[in-house]
């Protein structure tokens, strides 16, 4: 039997193992935390019984993941939830740009970018079942849909402020600023559309779901997958040289580039090792979990019935803010980001004192506490807030660094999303999950298709691994 050996049980650690599993490989699953599930974690915080995620919470690219509907998690307790809407961008004055699942619905709050919404994503959104094929892969290779992915993916190549141009009112501008900027990059780059295009148009096929009982619920159902599959986990296991590392014939990484260099040293390829060490790092997040009575007092009525909220006012000073950030400035204003994933998923409450998930943009390695500037940005939507917040959670970027080290100063995405590493993954290559090393892989969010708790990275390296073995 061919066996492997899987260093990381992220969401991508853990989908790679079922992948291999689920072909009769014998896998283990090495973890340096004391559980597994990355960023896809879920506990108690604050006030007992109220449930915050750790990092990972709303799932438009998840819902509709191959990998995840390939294996129906359902029978092992996945169950997704969706509030009434996405996503709000408010603006000052009280107006907003509203996301909703149908494109349509979204159009018609748009006013006179009404047409142009539907022209930027009505197309992608119907087809993104088979869009999902290629979007979710490595980029540089021959498409399922050629036709169909040269029409959506066109568009993506342009900077965020270009495609912006698009849309004639603050709202539409911000609205797709907004999840533009999800990329942690500056909005003038070329291809900062593309993160943007793909959420939104995931969203409005599959929605922003939540996981029914936290993100964490994801990770544990794949542990129970893969554990009927015959997985095995080790926790509380770091590697940190080659020598640690058991014989397999298939060891797949799921680390930052940086990490499976220190890792293997002189067994990588030249070429390989320097492309790693040279690995480009985002921004950071600092994140703030806060316990609210009553909820967030927003100006605007749509934000209280949203499952993610965007702070940044106008899509001017959000491209504005993205810049500072990325030049390792921090911004008085950041772009905060809220999830009220209890509004979908109640049970993540306790009584009236509801759950509220934020993080901030900041500088890589930002030192300082962004606290004061969340609550800030919060209170300009949402003017008496501070005064329902009854507890609060800090994680800095040091500290998410620390909670995952794929996360280094704070860089949840597991590097920057520019172009290179973008199209390419780690380094200049056709096989991004190939390391130089025979039977060796990196399957982390630094491959194709990028962060999220879809899976993907982790299922493609498998499928690779897969063929190499003679089994795909």
């Amino acid at each position: 039997m061919s066996t492997a050996l899987v260093v990381g049980g992220g969401p991508n650690g853990l989908a790679a193992a079922v992948c291999l599993a689920a072909e009769g490989v014998q896998v283990t699953v090495l973890e340096a935390a004391d559980e597994v599930g990355g960023g896809a974690r879920s506990s108690e915080a604050i006030v007992p019984g109220l449930l915050h995620d750790h990092c990972s919470a709303i799932h438009p690219m998840a819902v509709g993941s191959p990998f995840l509907g390939r294996f129906d998690l359902r029978r092992y307790g996945l169950t997704w939830r969706w509030p009434e809407v996405d996503c709000v961008h408010p603006l000052d004055g009280g107006g907003a740009g509203v996301l909703h699942r149908s494109v349509d619905e979204t159009a018609a709050g748009l006013g006179r970018d009404g047409s142009r919404w539907r022209l930027a994503f009505g197309y992608a959104a119907r087809r993104f079942d088979a869009l999902s094929d290629d979007i979710m892969g490595p980029l540089l290779r021959l498409p399922d849909h050629p036709l169909m992915l040269a029409r959506f993916g066109v568009p993506t190549l342009l900077p965020g402020s270009t495609f912006a141009r698009l849309f004639r009112t603050d709202e539409g501008r911000a609205l797709f600023g907004g999840v533009a900027a999800h990329a942690f990059r500056p909005l003038h780059y070329p291809m900062t559309s593309a993160i943007g295009m793909g959420i939104i148009a995931a969203g409005h096929r599959h929605g922003w779901a939540v996981a029914e009982g936290g993100s964490q619920s994801i990770t544990n159902a794949m542990v129970a997958l893969l554990t009927d599959l015959g997985g095995k986990i080790e926790t509380g296991v770091p590697v940190r040289a080659a020598a640690q590392l058991p014989p397999a014939d298939v060891t797949m990484f799921d680390l930052a580039p940086g990490a499976v260099a220190g890792i293997l040293g002189d067994r990588l390829p030249r070429h390989v090792s320097r492309a790693f060490r040279r690995f480009r790092r985002g921004p950071g997040a600092f994140k703030v979990d806060f316990a609210v009575e009553g909820g967030v007092p927003w100006a605007n009525p749509h934000a209280h019935r949203a499952g993610t909220v965007h702070l940044a006012g106008t899509y001017a000073e959000l491209a504005a803010t993205e810049r500072e950030v990325h030049a390792g400035r921090m911004p008085e204003r950041p772009f905060v980001l809220v999830g009220q994933q209890y509004l979908a998923d109640p049970q993540r409450s306790v009584g009236d004192t509801h759950p509220v998930w934020t993080y901030a943009h900041v500088p890589n390695g930002y030192t300082g506490d962004a606290t004061a500037a969340i609550v800030a940005q919060i209170e300009r939507f949402a003017p008496g807030f501070a005064e329902r917040v009854v507890g609060k959670a800090v994680r800095s970027t040091a500290q998410l660094a620390t909670y995952n080290p794929n996360y280094d100063g704070g860089d949840i995405m597991t590097g920057a999303k520019d172009i290179r590493q973008l199209t390419f993954g780690p380094r200049i290559t056709l096989s991004p999950y190939s390391i130089g090393v025979p039977g060796m892989y990196i399957c982390s969010a630094a491959t194709p298709p990028g962060p999220g708790a879809h899976g993907m990275c982790g299922a493609n390296a498998a499928r690779l691994a897969l063929a190499e073995l003679g089994r795909a």
